[in-house]
């Protein structure tokens, strides 16, 4: 007993000592953290000084600033489609200025995002688990809910600490105005308000090539509720605005129709505002985040296809061939405009392949299996890179796990924005600075992710080793559990031999985490009626939301 007492006093006395770390003692993270807490309390209060000095160097160098921030999320890409020239050559493509970019920056080997798009956007803009704010799921048509503006997202962080913030591309966290980008945070936004379901899956050209069935590929003389099938050309395609000024639709009129040509045109523009944007924040006094989230490499047609072709020729690896050029050519401007030394980019995937339209996209699972929406790694294991130079190891490789809400947490710290960190509320993000900045995997602060489909935990990541959460009514005993790094596929389940000492284990991380939401429950999502506050809705939109809405009232009267 004295040696416990003896033990947390000795914790107590650290965090006392160390005032980088008693702010961030105040920050409430899952239960996982404090059993880790408990057993490096010392050395992480010695890495977090280190931390601390070594940002205070770097704004000295860079006239008292924090480092700009550009975070580039692509969408549905599994590990190994970027960065690694000889998994290129094997596909049949090449990404070169993605590959340069890498030898530049460090990769994160084990970085962990959620199993689909939405999820994965909330838990690095929160640092929270979308569950928690009932967040986990993927919607693709009008459906009234999105973020909870209650959430603090990162620009908000990062604006009380002097950065001017921007947005640029795909949001799809809800249709509602509460859940918008410029009304989250961002000074300034255009943003598609859903996703590639509707602007390339289910669009004009789209069912005309049977992308989609059974929307307008019929003769419809026998149905009776047109309300059933959503009309991608009436829903809102791409929104722009400034923080609390008007908010509008752009580049769709009305009677327009949505197809290839109208998707090809979005994607170039949120390409042409990057570069707009990126020159004029380079050009501002404060440090800036930019924040682009492209829609390709996802693009479903034939129709009106232009640009780079590769070997492969897959619908989306040709489209992801062009990404690569567009992020070339912001690289480049990064370093004609004189920011690539003071800016850290982050530049990796949301979650695996969408392998519903493999192979004709091109990509197929590689080293893990599976893909968008499954738990297995392919789902959740993306590429993941961190550039920053001078402070981050270039062409680099950092083992330890990390999850994708842990950057909330770190470029907080890099900006000195962790103490605006909301403290009333739990937080799953992590501080990972010392990791990344002396690119050491002892420094990690997670060794453990739990792995959500929608609001039901699937799987238990601890170590190299993961746990296949049986399903309720199924006996436990025939769990399985894999050895990752002999079994990347999850092929060849060690059971006995994992669940025999640590089964028992397991069971308690889930127990301590579901405990843990006794003090901090989760919430529901913001409603409300979809697209409120846009100054030039169309009729045919509008109609579309008043469909909706009788809908959605149906079942109470």
């Amino acid at each position: 007993m004295f040696r416990h007492t003896a033990k947390f006093c000795l914790i107590a006395a650290v965090f006392a000592a160390s005032p980088s770390y008693a702010q961030d003692a105040n920050v409430s993270h899952d239960a996982e953290y404090y059993i880790l807490q408990a057993q490096h309390a010392e050395q992480w209060a010695a890495d977090d000084a280190a931390v601390d000095e070594a940002l205070a160097q770097f704004r000295e160098s860079n006239a008292g600033n924090p480092p700009n921030i550009v975070s580039i999320l692509i969408d549905d890409l599994g590990f190994g489609d970027m960065g690694i020239p000889e998994l290129n050559a094997i596909r049949g493509y090449s990404t070169p200025n993605i590959n340069d970019f890498s030898d530049e920056a460090m990769r994160m080997v084990r970085m962990y995002t959620e199993p689909s798009c939405t999820p994965t956007r909330v838990a690095q803009m929160t640092g929270r688990l979308p569950v928690r704010m009932g967040m986990g799921d993927t919607a693709v048509d009008i459906a009234g809910f999105g973020l909870p503006g209650s959430e603090v997202i990162l620009p908000e962080l990062l604006k009380q600490a002097g950065y001017a913030t921007s947005h640029i591309g795909k949001w799809h966290m809800g249709d509602v105005a509460e859940s918008w980008a410029m009304n989250q945070g961002f000074d300034y936004a255009q943003m598609a308000v859903h996703q590639q379901g509707q602007l390339t899956i289910f669009n004009d050209d789209a069912i005309k090539e049977q992308v989609s069935v059974g929307i307008q590929d019929y003769d419809d003389a026998y149905t009776l509720d047109d309300w059933f099938r959503p009309d991608a050309s009436a829903m809102m395609t791409v929104i722009e605005g400034d923080a609390g000024g008007p908010i509008r639709e752009v580049r769709m009129e009305s009677g327009e129709r949505w197809n290839a040509a109208k998707y090809d045109e979005m994607n170039q523009a949120f390409q042409d505002k990057t570069m707009e944007e990126l020159e004029r924040l380079a050009q501002g006094d404060t440090p800036f985040f930019l924040q682009y989230w492209p829609m390709i490499p996802l693009d479903n047609t034939r129709a009106g296809r232009s640009g780079p072709e590769s070997v492969n020729g897959g619908l989306y690896v040709d489209k992801m061939q062009l990404l690569d050029e567009w992020l070339g050519d912001l690289f480049a401007s990064m370093e004609e405009l004189g920011v690539a030394e003071n800016t850290v980019v982050v530049l990796m995937g949301d979650n695996g392949h969408f392998t519903k339209y493999s192979p004709q996209s091109g990509f197929t699972p590689m080293i893990f299996r599976g893909g968008k929406a499954d738990t297995t790694e392919g789902g959740v294991r993306v590429d993941a890179f961190m550039r920053w130079p001078g402070m981050i190891e270039a062409d680099g490789l950092l083992n330890s796990i990390i999850h994708v809400s842990d950057l909330y947490t770190t470029l907080a710290r890099f900006a000195g924005a962790d103490e605006f960190i909301p403290r009333d509320r739990l937080i799953d993000g992590v501080d990972q600075s010392a990791s990344l900045l002396f690119a050491d995997e002892a420094k990690g602060r997670r060794d453990h992710i739990i792995i959500y489909s929608a609001d039901v935990p699937k799987a238990i990541v601890k170590d190299q080793l993961k746990l296949k959460l049986p399903p309720k009514g199924e006996n436990p005993i025939i769990a399985k559990f894999y050895d990752l790094y002999r079994d990347t596929r999850e092929e060849y389940p060690v059971s006995t031999e994992v669940g025999a000492w640590g089964g028992q284990e397991f069971v308690r991380i889930l127990g301590r985490h579901l405990a843990r939401k006794e003090k901090y429950p989760d919430g529901p999502p913001a409603f409300g009626v979809p697209y409120e506050g846009i100054e030039n809705i169309r009729p045919e939109t509008q109609a579309a939301v008043d469909a909706f809405l009788v809908k959605q009232q149906s079942p109470k009267q």
